[in-house]
Protein backbone atom coordinates (compact mmCIF):
# COMPACT_ATOMS: atom_id res chain seq x y z
CA UNK A 1 0.00 0.00 0.00
CA UNK A 2 0.81 3.89 -0.74
CA UNK A 3 1.72 5.62 3.10
CA UNK A 4 3.32 8.71 4.04
CA UNK A 5 6.54 7.84 5.75
CA UNK A 6 9.11 10.30 7.66
CA UNK A 7 12.62 8.45 8.34
CA UNK A 8 13.76 11.46 9.98
CA UNK A 9 11.97 15.13 10.54
CA UNK A 10 11.18 17.19 7.62
CA UNK A 11 12.27 14.25 5.61
CA UNK A 12 9.13 12.37 4.28
CA UNK A 13 7.96 10.52 0.77
CA UNK A 14 5.51 8.19 -0.31
CA UNK A 15 6.65 4.88 -0.47
CA UNK A 16 5.17 1.27 -0.86
CA UNK A 17 4.76 -0.65 2.74
CA UNK A 18 3.32 -3.40 3.62
CA UNK A 19 -0.50 -3.86 3.95
CA UNK A 20 -1.43 -4.50 7.95
CA UNK A 21 -2.74 -7.80 8.72
CA UNK A 22 -5.86 -7.75 11.15
CA UNK A 23 -5.13 -9.58 14.44
CA UNK A 24 -7.70 -11.36 16.34
CA UNK A 25 -9.26 -8.51 17.57
CA UNK A 26 -8.10 -5.73 14.49
CA UNK A 27 -9.85 -3.72 12.21
CA UNK A 28 -7.98 -2.85 9.06
CA UNK A 29 -9.57 0.78 7.93
CA UNK A 30 -9.31 1.99 4.07
CA UNK A 31 -8.83 5.53 5.35
CA UNK A 32 -10.51 8.03 2.99
CA UNK A 33 -9.97 11.67 4.90
CA UNK A 34 -7.24 12.24 6.56
CA UNK A 35 -6.90 15.99 8.35
CA UNK A 36 -3.66 17.90 8.47
CA UNK A 37 -3.66 19.33 11.82
CA UNK A 38 -1.30 21.83 13.68
CA UNK A 39 0.51 19.06 15.88
CA UNK A 40 1.20 17.48 12.54
CA UNK A 41 3.13 20.75 11.74
CA UNK A 42 5.34 20.10 15.22
CA UNK A 43 5.66 16.14 14.02
CA UNK A 44 7.00 17.38 11.32
CA UNK A 45 9.59 19.01 12.93
CA UNK A 46 10.49 15.93 15.31
CA UNK A 47 8.19 17.55 18.28
CA UNK A 48 5.69 16.59 20.04
CA UNK A 49 6.08 12.89 20.93
CA UNK A 50 6.85 11.80 17.31
CA UNK A 51 8.56 8.74 16.91
CA UNK A 52 10.41 7.56 13.13
CA UNK A 53 10.18 5.99 11.21
CA UNK A 54 6.53 7.30 10.98
CA UNK A 55 3.48 7.78 9.01
CA UNK A 56 1.63 10.46 10.19
CA UNK A 57 -2.31 11.24 10.33
CA UNK A 58 -4.30 11.03 13.70
CA UNK A 59 -7.30 12.57 12.52
CA UNK A 60 -9.19 9.73 10.07
CA UNK A 61 -12.34 8.38 8.68
CA UNK A 62 -12.75 5.66 6.11
CA UNK A 63 -14.42 2.25 5.49
CA UNK A 64 -13.33 -1.23 7.28
CA UNK A 65 -11.69 -3.25 4.60
CA UNK A 66 -11.03 -6.41 6.64
CA UNK A 67 -11.61 -7.72 10.52
CA UNK A 68 -9.78 -9.99 12.33
CA UNK A 69 -11.56 -13.62 13.06
CA UNK A 70 -12.47 -12.33 17.00
CA UNK A 71 -14.13 -8.67 16.16
CA UNK A 72 -18.21 -9.08 16.40
CA UNK A 73 -19.25 -5.61 16.30
CA UNK A 74 -17.86 -4.37 12.30
CA UNK A 75 -17.83 -5.74 8.84
CA UNK A 76 -16.41 -4.65 5.74
CA UNK A 77 -17.68 -1.66 4.10
CA UNK A 78 -19.35 -0.68 7.37
CA UNK A 79 -18.24 3.71 7.95
CA UNK A 80 -16.13 4.51 10.95
CA UNK A 81 -13.52 6.71 12.51
CA UNK A 82 -11.17 5.82 15.51
CA UNK A 83 -9.81 6.60 18.47
CA UNK A 84 -6.24 7.13 17.63
CA UNK A 85 -4.54 6.52 21.19
CA UNK A 86 -4.11 3.62 22.53
CA UNK A 87 -3.66 2.75 26.57
CA UNK A 88 -1.50 -0.14 28.10
CA UNK A 89 -4.05 -0.51 31.07
CA UNK A 90 -1.27 -1.66 33.17
CA UNK A 91 0.79 1.74 34.36
CA UNK A 92 0.94 3.51 37.51
CA UNK A 93 -1.46 6.44 35.58
CA UNK A 94 -3.40 3.33 34.36
CA UNK A 95 -4.07 2.01 37.56
CA UNK A 96 -4.92 5.30 38.93
CA UNK A 97 -7.96 5.84 36.56
CA UNK A 98 -5.99 8.55 34.48
CA UNK A 99 -5.29 6.89 31.32
CA UNK A 100 -4.39 10.00 29.42
CA UNK A 101 -0.93 10.08 31.11
CA UNK A 102 -0.82 6.61 30.36
CA UNK A 103 3.19 5.73 30.76
CA UNK A 104 2.97 3.44 27.42
CA UNK A 105 0.73 6.36 25.86
CA UNK A 106 0.68 4.79 21.51
CA UNK A 107 -0.81 7.53 19.68
CA UNK A 108 -1.90 6.94 15.44
CA UNK A 109 0.03 9.39 13.67
CA UNK A 110 2.40 10.57 16.73
CA UNK A 111 4.46 7.85 17.62
CA UNK A 112 2.57 4.50 15.87
CA UNK A 113 1.09 4.00 12.28
CA UNK A 114 -1.46 7.00 11.22
CA UNK A 115 -4.10 7.80 8.45
CA UNK A 116 -1.62 9.52 5.86
CA UNK A 117 -1.86 5.88 4.24
CA UNK A 118 -4.10 3.73 2.05
CA UNK A 119 -4.78 1.43 5.00
CA UNK A 120 -4.87 1.85 9.11
CA UNK A 121 -4.62 -1.20 11.58
CA UNK A 122 -6.87 -0.20 14.97
CA UNK A 123 -7.86 -2.20 17.89
CA UNK A 124 -11.59 -2.71 18.02
CA UNK A 125 -12.50 -1.34 20.75
CA UNK A 126 -11.06 2.21 19.11
CA UNK A 127 -13.44 1.83 16.29
CA UNK A 128 -16.41 4.01 15.91
CA UNK A 129 -19.28 3.89 12.96
CA UNK A 130 -20.10 7.02 11.71
CA UNK A 131 -23.50 8.08 10.64
CA UNK A 132 -24.69 8.05 7.09
CA UNK A 133 -25.28 11.70 6.53
CA UNK A 134 -21.61 12.64 7.94
CA UNK A 135 -19.02 13.07 5.01
CA UNK A 136 -15.89 11.50 5.63
CA UNK A 137 -14.06 15.01 5.42
CA UNK A 138 -16.23 15.54 8.36
CA UNK A 139 -16.48 12.38 10.25
CA UNK A 140 -11.96 13.35 10.43
CA UNK A 141 -13.00 16.02 12.46
CA UNK A 142 -14.04 13.12 15.38
CA UNK A 143 -10.32 13.19 17.25
CA UNK A 144 -10.20 17.19 17.52
CA UNK A 145 -13.77 17.62 18.54
CA UNK A 146 -12.99 14.75 21.27
CA UNK A 147 -9.97 16.84 22.27
CA UNK A 148 -12.38 19.27 22.68
CA UNK A 149 -14.94 17.84 24.99
CA UNK A 150 -11.79 16.73 26.75
CA UNK A 151 -10.85 20.39 27.60
CA UNK A 152 -14.28 21.25 28.56
CA UNK A 153 -14.77 18.09 30.96
CA UNK A 154 -11.18 19.90 32.43
CA UNK A 155 -12.03 23.51 32.50
CA UNK A 156 -15.85 23.15 33.47
CA UNK A 157 -17.17 26.14 32.01
CA UNK A 158 -20.08 27.38 34.21
CA UNK A 159 -23.62 28.78 33.24
CA UNK A 160 -24.35 31.86 32.22
CA UNK A 161 -20.32 33.05 32.17
CA UNK A 162 -18.40 35.00 29.88
CA UNK A 163 -15.79 33.09 27.62
CA UNK A 164 -13.50 34.40 25.16
CA UNK A 165 -11.19 31.89 22.74
CA UNK A 166 -8.19 33.05 21.27
CA UNK A 167 -8.11 31.65 17.73
CA UNK A 168 -10.06 30.74 15.21
CA UNK A 169 -8.17 28.46 13.59
CA UNK A 170 -10.31 24.72 12.98
CA UNK A 171 -9.55 23.76 16.77
CA UNK A 172 -10.79 27.18 17.74
CA UNK A 173 -13.69 27.15 15.78
CA UNK A 174 -14.84 23.34 17.18
CA UNK A 175 -13.85 25.01 20.57
CA UNK A 176 -16.43 27.89 20.45
CA UNK A 177 -19.25 25.87 18.96
CA UNK A 178 -19.05 23.49 21.93
CA UNK A 179 -18.49 26.05 24.30
CA UNK A 180 -21.85 27.67 22.63
CA UNK A 181 -23.79 24.23 23.63
CA UNK A 182 -22.10 24.03 26.81
CA UNK A 183 -24.09 27.10 28.71
CA UNK A 184 -21.78 30.00 28.67
CA UNK A 185 -23.52 33.39 28.66
CA UNK A 186 -21.30 35.05 26.23
CA UNK A 187 -18.84 34.06 23.66
CA UNK A 188 -16.01 36.10 22.03
CA UNK A 189 -13.59 34.59 19.61
CA UNK A 190 -10.45 36.91 18.98
CA UNK A 191 -8.22 36.26 15.54
CA UNK A 192 -6.27 38.11 13.61
CA UNK A 193 -8.12 36.69 10.42
CA UNK A 194 -11.02 38.28 9.05
CA UNK A 195 -12.54 35.16 6.79
CA UNK A 196 -12.33 32.97 10.06
CA UNK A 197 -13.17 35.57 12.70
CA UNK A 198 -16.50 35.86 10.14
CA UNK A 199 -16.77 31.93 10.11
CA UNK A 200 -16.72 32.02 14.01
CA UNK A 201 -19.22 35.09 14.33
CA UNK A 202 -21.48 32.76 12.12
CA UNK A 203 -21.23 29.64 13.44
CA UNK A 204 -20.96 30.24 17.50
CA UNK A 205 -19.51 33.56 18.62
CA UNK A 206 -21.32 36.83 20.08
CA UNK A 207 -18.77 39.06 19.45
CA UNK A 208 -15.73 38.47 17.59
CA UNK A 209 -12.26 40.76 17.46
CA UNK A 210 -9.43 41.03 15.27
CA UNK A 211 -5.88 41.22 16.89
CA UNK A 212 -2.36 40.86 15.72
CA UNK A 213 0.27 38.35 16.89
CA UNK A 214 3.03 41.20 16.53
CA UNK A 215 0.84 43.84 18.34
CA UNK A 216 -0.97 42.78 21.75
CA UNK A 217 -1.79 46.53 21.64
CA UNK A 218 -4.48 45.68 18.64
CA UNK A 219 -7.94 44.60 20.05
CA UNK A 220 -7.22 44.88 23.78
CA UNK A 221 -9.83 48.15 23.84
CA UNK A 222 -12.26 46.17 22.17
CA UNK A 223 -11.90 42.88 24.48
CA UNK A 224 -11.83 45.55 27.62
CA UNK A 225 -15.24 47.28 26.74
CA UNK A 226 -16.70 43.61 25.78
CA UNK A 227 -16.14 42.44 29.51
CA UNK A 228 -15.20 45.56 31.74
CA UNK A 229 -14.47 43.02 34.30
CA UNK A 230 -12.93 40.72 32.29
CA UNK A 231 -13.64 36.92 31.42
CA UNK A 232 -14.60 34.16 33.58
CA UNK A 233 -13.14 31.94 31.39
CA UNK A 234 -10.16 32.38 28.53
CA UNK A 235 -9.21 29.53 26.19
CA UNK A 236 -5.62 29.83 24.55
CA UNK A 237 -5.82 28.03 21.33
CA UNK A 238 -3.37 29.14 19.14
CA UNK A 239 -0.07 27.53 20.93
CA UNK A 240 1.32 31.44 21.01
CA UNK A 241 2.94 31.48 24.23
CA UNK A 242 2.21 35.64 24.45
CA UNK A 243 -1.43 34.84 24.24
CA UNK A 244 -1.14 32.96 27.30
CA UNK A 245 0.38 36.15 28.36
CA UNK A 246 -2.54 38.35 26.98
CA UNK A 247 -5.26 36.25 28.62
CA UNK A 248 -3.75 36.35 32.29
CA UNK A 249 -4.44 40.69 31.89
CA UNK A 250 -7.88 39.78 30.82
CA UNK A 251 -8.98 37.48 33.09
CA UNK A 252 -11.50 38.26 35.78
CA UNK A 253 -10.60 37.59 39.66
CA UNK A 254 -11.24 34.17 40.26
CA UNK A 255 -10.97 33.50 36.58
CA UNK A 256 -9.42 30.27 34.36
CA UNK A 257 -7.26 30.24 31.32
CA UNK A 258 -7.03 27.40 29.69
CA UNK A 259 -3.81 26.46 27.73
CA UNK A 260 -5.35 24.11 24.59
CA UNK A 261 -2.75 25.56 21.74
CA UNK A 262 0.28 23.45 21.68
CA UNK A 263 3.17 25.65 21.92
CA UNK A 264 7.14 24.60 21.12
CA UNK A 265 8.14 22.71 24.06
CA UNK A 266 11.59 25.05 24.41
CA UNK A 267 8.93 28.06 24.87
CA UNK A 268 8.22 30.23 28.15
CA UNK A 269 6.09 32.33 29.49
CA UNK A 270 6.50 35.12 32.51
CA UNK A 271 3.96 35.72 34.73
CA UNK A 272 3.36 37.67 38.49
CA UNK A 273 3.36 34.34 40.50
CA UNK A 274 1.74 37.26 43.14
CA UNK A 275 -0.90 37.71 40.84
CA UNK A 276 -1.86 34.70 40.55
CA UNK A 277 -2.07 34.07 44.20
CA UNK A 278 -3.26 37.73 45.09
CA UNK A 279 -6.49 37.24 41.88
CA UNK A 280 -6.55 33.50 42.42
CA UNK A 281 -6.39 33.16 39.02
CA UNK A 282 -6.69 29.17 37.51
CA UNK A 283 -4.10 28.29 35.13
CA UNK A 284 -5.41 24.94 33.32
CA UNK A 285 -3.61 22.56 31.06
CA UNK A 286 -5.66 19.96 28.78
CA UNK A 287 -3.56 17.73 26.79
CA UNK A 288 -5.20 15.67 23.59
CA UNK A 289 -8.05 12.96 24.90
CA UNK A 290 -8.81 9.53 26.01
CA UNK A 291 -12.13 7.91 25.91
CA UNK A 292 -14.11 11.56 24.18
CA UNK A 293 -15.08 9.91 20.53
CA UNK A 294 -19.00 8.87 21.50
CA UNK A 295 -19.60 12.47 23.02
CA UNK A 296 -17.62 14.11 20.32
CA UNK A 297 -19.32 12.10 17.32
CA UNK A 298 -22.86 13.26 19.04
CA UNK A 299 -21.89 16.65 18.74
CA UNK A 300 -21.37 16.27 15.08
CA UNK A 301 -23.82 14.15 14.01
CA UNK A 302 -26.42 16.65 15.51
CA UNK A 303 -24.67 19.39 13.91
CA UNK A 304 -24.10 20.92 16.89
CA UNK A 305 -20.68 21.52 15.77
CA UNK A 306 -20.90 21.97 12.50
CA UNK A 307 -17.38 21.68 10.52
CA UNK A 308 -18.34 21.36 7.10
CA UNK A 309 -17.54 24.87 5.97
CA UNK A 310 -14.35 24.11 7.76
CA UNK A 311 -12.97 22.11 5.01
CA UNK A 312 -10.59 24.63 2.79
CA UNK A 313 -8.56 22.22 0.97
CA UNK A 314 -8.51 18.79 0.06
CA UNK A 315 -5.37 17.44 -1.88
CA UNK A 316 -4.45 13.09 -2.87
CA UNK A 317 -1.25 11.73 -0.83
CA UNK A 318 0.69 12.37 -3.43
CA UNK A 319 0.51 15.74 -2.84
CA UNK A 320 1.37 15.66 0.73
CA UNK A 321 3.92 18.71 0.50
CA UNK A 322 1.50 20.88 -1.71
CA UNK A 323 -0.98 20.41 1.48
CA UNK A 324 1.54 20.53 4.27
CA UNK A 325 2.87 24.10 2.67
CA UNK A 326 -0.96 25.32 2.04
CA UNK A 327 -1.37 24.99 5.42
CA UNK A 328 1.86 26.93 6.48
CA UNK A 329 1.25 29.71 4.09
CA UNK A 330 -2.25 30.42 2.93
CA UNK A 331 -3.74 32.41 5.66
CA UNK A 332 -7.09 31.52 5.27
CA UNK A 333 -6.55 27.98 4.96
CA UNK A 334 -8.39 26.20 8.00
CA UNK A 335 -8.91 22.36 7.82
CA UNK A 336 -6.49 20.58 4.95
CA UNK A 337 -7.64 17.22 3.89
CA UNK A 338 -5.49 14.29 2.38
CA UNK A 339 -7.39 11.80 0.66
CA UNK A 340 -5.31 8.52 0.92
Amino acid sequence: MKALVYRAPEKFSIEEVPKPAPGSRDVLIRVRACGICKTDLHIHKGRFIAKFPLTPGHEFAGEVEEVGSGVEGFRPGDRVTADNTELCGSCYYCRRNQPLFCENFLSHGCNAPGGFAEYVLIKEEKVFKIPDHLSFEEASFTEPTACVVHSLDVAQPEPASEALVFGAGPAGLVLAQALRHSGVGKLVVAAPNEFKLGLAKKLAADEVVKVDKRDPSVGQKELREICPKGYDIIFEATGDPRVVERAISLIKNGGKVVIFGVAPEEARISVSPYEIYKREIKLIGTFAQTHCFERALHLLSTGKVRVGELVTHIFPLEDYAKALNTLLTDPNALKVIVRP
